[in-house]
């Protein structure tokens, strides 16, 4: 039976519950239900109208309601009067099929069909700035080469040891935070799992540190290039597919090159087979694309692919292979949508399976000082507008999530895209002004 949400907030004292869910830009959204009515809710849904969010629906559409998965429930650490739980969003007793947290439990029930369960960690990094977001919140942050800086990570211990208790009071498995690439970044980890618990965490995670931040005086943004010379967030996946039970890695063959299993290069071929096409989801904002099509930073290094190739321990692809049993994306930025992300992981690696990708010979070279030598390699699209028109050729996403739900947030994004285009920047104004 399911978990009694009335039964778990009164026993925890809890006030109001969140009703929570995302939409197809990755916004969280929610009701704030009192402790007396969370019952009659988990049981009717959370009411919603989609056209006030993006989610592609009109003022003509019936009631769109959020329903609780209770497995995802949690307790705020800082608030724990208030709970959160994400849901899934149903209409006229129907799934959304174009809604992100719907889309990424149809790809695991596909995985579950074959006996595969996926798991994932992800890496969260952010940028503390002032609250009206223009300076670093810390400004003696000033290295060229910050990565670690003990100083700098003790100025902000405060707020990083609130958001790291937090987490571990949550059971997320904290293990590690650092000083990230960037002046003022950041990056906190917390243990792999399975692919939703990873996406609803990575959720909540957001949201938690957003909100300890300006707590403590200042903004978290995982904007993907909030300033031209540092680092940009990034948000790496690592990837591996268990068996049914989770007991036993399936992509581990310790007699396979690097540790990878046959199974587990058809995985990675699927995804790279579909990377220029997923970059609308993973790398989704206009922003993003001044991450992964940078010059060198203040550090000396970008951290960002743009080209599709995989390695071993290197970073500098866009797949690195650190580790028997697993590997690493590099791709995703921060803005990317956490169930969409996963999603995409997903239908593209069981692409792979299904079609026995191949992913080529890996590459051992520093892509960033020999990648332009390189011929007959896939290029990352170098804007968004290239990357939607991507996503839209591509029959893998289309088959695996549908085409309504395809065009829904391609949608959605070209309306993004033709706002941005719409205004003219200070750097044109700057440089055409006499033309």
């Amino acid at each position: 039976m399911a978990k009694d949400l009335a039964k778990i907030v009164s026993d925890k004292k809890i006030k109001y519950v969140m009703f929570s869910f995302v939409d197809m830009f990755g916004a969280l959204r929610a009701k704030m239900v009192p402790a007396k009515a969370v019952g009659r809710i988990q049981k009717d849904g959370a009411g919603f109208a989609g056209f006030a969010t993006w989610l592609d629906m009109t003022p003509a559409f019936p009631d769109l309601l959020g329903m609780a998965d209770p497995d995802s429930f949690m307790q705020l650490p800082w608030r724990p009067d208030i709970g959160w739980v994400a849901c899934d969003l149903v209409m006229g007793g129907k799934e959304v099929d174009a809604s992100p947290r719907v889309m990424l439990k149809r790809q695991l029930a596909r995985a579950e069909k074959k006996g595969y369960r996926i798991k994932t960690g992800v890496e969260c990094e952010f940028f503390l700035l002032n609250p009206d977001g223009t300076e670093l919140s810390d400004a003696m942050d000033t290295q060229s080469k910050p990565c670690y800086d003990q100083g700098a990570l003790m100025r902000q211990m405060d707020l990083i040891g609130a958001i790291s208790d937090s987490m571990e009071a949550l059971g997320f498995g904290n293990y590690q935070n650092d000083h990230e690439d960037g002046n003022g970044q950041f990056e906190m980890n917390w243990d792999y799992d399975d692919a939703m618990k990873t996406a609803d965490r990575h959720v909540f995670f957001k949201f938690m540190a957003k909100t300890l931040a300006e707590e403590y005086g200042c903004r978290a943004t995982f904007m993907p290039k909030p300033f031209n010379h540092l680092t940009g967030n990034g948000c790496h996946a690592h990837v591996s597919v268990w068996d049914k039970d989770g007991k036993k890695n399936l992509f581990h063959d310790p007699k396979g090159d690097l540790g990878i299993s046959k199974l587990g290069y058809k995985f990675l071929g699927g995804i790279m087979h579909s990377a220029d096409s997923l970059t609308a989801w993973f790398n989704p904002t206009v922003n993003s694309y001044k991450r992964i099509n940078a010059p060198a930073t203040a550090s000396g290094a970008t951290w960002a692919p743009n080209t599709v190739t995989y390695t071993g321990n290197n970073r500098t692809h866009m797949i690195r292979i650190p580790d028997e049993g697993r590997f690493e994306l590099r791709l995703m930025d921060g803005a990317a949508n956490p169930y969409l992300m996963q999603a995409g992981i997903a239908a593209a690696g069981l692409d792979g399976e299904e079609n026995d990708r191949d992913p080529g010979a890996r590459l051992d070279i520093n892509m960033y000082e020999d990648g332009h030598k390189l011929k007959n390699v896939k290029r990352l699209p170098l804007n968004l507008l290239d990357a939607l028109r991507l996503m839209e050729k591509s029959e893998v996403l289309n088959d695996a999530f549908g085409k309504d739900a395809i065009q829904s947030y391609l949608k959605l994004r070209m309306q993004d895209w033709n706002a941005y285009m719409s205004h003219s920047s200070q750097w044109e104004r700057e440089n055409t002004l006499d033309c």
